[in-house]
């Protein structure tokens, strides 16, 4: 498994080894020991959830505390940009952001560990699957606004398509963030 850090050095983007011939390709998407070896993380993954988004559509950025998750994110349709905010008060890249572009057409992941806040623009209609290492707690996730200025997040669109909620996130000066 190829690692390549981001700037924000617990954040990765995973390349598995692909095996092709005339039929198609295969890849592991996800091997603990592989896993472990290649991050230094092992984690126990306990849900998986899939995503459909239409072209323009933001989700996030969302986090959860007392339950933080760690997610595993895959696209196995369209392309999107996703985006890690390190929310973890003592860490040398608080408040610093990751964007990447993870698409079909690799095997590329992206690991976000916990204590960052997730979010993801649908660059294309686009099917996301991401493992999760702790379960959804409704009552404990929180919201960032996707373009709060204190984080400064370069989007590649100026008005994307928001739910609700995630419209009326909270700005990073007023967010409860992780010790």
């Amino acid at each position: 498994m190829k690692v390549t850090r981001t700037e924000i050095p617990e954040v990765l983007i995973l390349e598995p080894r692909v095996f092709e011939d005339e039929r198609g390709a295969l890849w592991e998407s996800h091997n603990r020991r592989a896993f472990a070896a290649a991050t230094g993380f092992d984690v126990e993954f306990v849900q998986d959830n899939h995503s459909r988004s239409r072209s323009n559509v933001l989700r996030g950025l969302h986090y959860q505390l007392g339950r933080p998750q760690g997610k595993l994110v895959r696209v196995v349709r369209g392309e999107i940009f996703d985006v890690a905010v390190d929310l973890r008060r003592g860490s040398p890249t608080f408040r610093r952001w990751v964007g990447m572009t993870l698409s079909e057409r690799g095997p590329g992941m992206a690991w976000i560990p916990p204590g960052f806040a997730h979010g993801l623009l649908a660059v294309t209609d686009a099917d996301v699957l991401y493992k999760m290492t702790d379960f959804y707690a409704p009552e404990r996730e929180r919201s960032l606004v996707w373009n709060d200025p204190e984080i400064g997040i370069r989007w590649p669109v100026d008005k994307p398509i928001l739910s609700p909620k995630d419209a009326a996130a909270a700005r990073f000066a007023e967010a409860e963030l992780f010790a």
